[in-house]
């Protein structure tokens, strides 16, 4: 049997200008058990969060709890990877200098996250809280100001509440901000 490998490369400016280059080598078919895929689910800690995966490179999510639930995303560019059919490791850097990286488990329904926050967001969390997409230059603006350091870390397993596969390519997915969800949208389960 022939295996087909889809070397994949890509080059994106990370949250200072400089240049983020990865090169991946993945069988042609590895993410298919990720893209498409739309979960809510619920940190150790009490934060619930929500993302649903675009396409290989593009995720939307949604933060309902947590230090700063009320955040919303579209289109935000990521690496994934496949380690297995059903383990997925998703890493971004996002415009307001945090970092993500996040390793989940479909079959098992398990997230292990790494959120790296800028010490401007902990100390004021709520200048992001809203639809990132409409101010992209102020989130860069509050990121080039800072301060930086120390990064707050947050590094918790999370339970995957809600799975769903909603194909690839839909913009209706994640679409609205936490507070314009009907009422138990985000404590379904499945």
């Amino acid at each position: 049997m022939k295996c087909s490998l889809e070397a994949s490369s890509s080059t994106l400016f990370g949250s200072k200008g400089y240049h983020i280059v990865r090169t991946t080598y993945q069988t042609k078919d590895a993410l298919n058990g990720i893209v498409g895929k739309h979960l809510i689910y619920t940190y150790d800690n009490g934060w619930q969060y929500e993302f649903y995966v675009k396409d290989a490179h593009t995720l939307d999510y949604r933060i309902h709890s947590g230090m700063v639930g009320g955040r919303w995303v579209k289109d935000q560019q990521v690496f994934i990877v496949a380690l297995s059919d059903h383990i997925f490791i998703i890493s971004w850097d996002e415009p307001t200098g945090t970092a993500v990286s996040l390793a989940v488990d479909t079959a098992r329904r398990q997230v292990h996250g790494v959120i790296f926050f800028p010490l401007w967001i902990t100390q004021t969390p709520e200048k992001t809280i809203g639809y990132q997409n409409e101010h992209l230059d102020l989130m860069r603006q509050y990121r080039d100001a800072g301060p930086t350091y120390p990064k707050q870390v947050v590094d918790e397993f999370a339970t995957i509440m809600f799975l769903e596969d909603c194909g690839p390519d839909r913009e209706d997915v994640i679409d609205c901000a936490p507070d314009a969800l009907p009422a138990g949208y985000a404590s379904r389960t499945n």
